[in-house]
């Protein structure tokens, strides 16, 4: 009887050139990242980019093709910081009753936006992005954007027993989604000397959490016994 051997292919290390390669686009997408945070596409120069991050002017192209190229990348590595669709759909995932997802998914919303992530230019650019969008945008939108509004548009569906289509669902994503756009968008030293006893840090996310899961699910209450009584 013959044997065979099984030979099991490994993985090929990486190369000192391929290493090389990895650690200065790193290095671009984070120089330029925090650059566009501060300035926006529109104010950010290639060769500020690259001499911050160390590199030859020419590299921006090599890597990303030209300044474009690069904000799209900064873009989907910002979006990927924060809450990408594959973990909104994971925390969902297994969850029957709509006011725990609604929890799962506002936790992870509110961790981001108390967590290291707060202070980083992640959260700077899409907040740019999102007040004045980009074309670079449309990409996100199709591949995150979207999906994640079908996940919360079930979620309030259930929660207030009408159609997914329904305007008051409609509205009702909106009245969900708006704090997190606060924190998102608002400047914190403002919003710390407005509401002083606000805190917003990891140790205060749950109970913020929990704060805006009851707040949305008692207007989602009312608002669809309103809309209710107008059929």
């Amino acid at each position: 009887m013959t044997r065979y051997r099984i030979h099991r292919t490994r993985p090929a290390p990486l190369t000192r050139r391929t290493e090389e390669d990895q650690g200065t686009r790193t290095r671009l997408l984070e120089v330029a990242g925090q650059l566009f945070g501060e300035k926006g596409l529109e104010r950010t120069t290639g060769k500020e980019i690259c001499e911050r991050a160390g590199t030859n002017t020419a590299a921006i192209n090599y890597y990303f093709g030209g300044m474009e190229g690069l904000y799209a990348a900064v873009l989907e590595e910002a979006h990927h910081r924060f809450v990408p669709y594959a973990s909104a759909a994971a925390a969902v995932a297994g969850k029957s009753d709509a006011q725990a997802q609604l929890e799962a998914l506002l936790g992870l919303l509110v961790r981001a936006l108390t967590g290291p992530a707060s202070t980083s230019w992640a959260l700077r650019v899409l907040g740019r992005e999102i007040v004045a969008p980009s074309p670079a945008l449309e990409a996100l939108r199709e591949k995150e954007f979207l999906p994640k509004s079908r996940i919360l548009r079930a979620i309030v569906s259930k929660l207030t027993g009408l159609p997914e289509d329904h305007p008051t669902v409609a509205r009702g994503c909106i009245s969900v989604l708006a704090p997190c756009f606060v924190l998102l968008l608002f400047d914190r030293p403002t919003l710390k000397r407005v509401f002083p006893k606000l805190s917003l840090t990891p140790h205060d996310a749950d109970a913020l959490v929990r704060h805006l899961v009851q707040y949305a699910v008692a207007g989602l209450s009312a608002v669809a016994n309103e809309a209710r009584k107008e059929r």
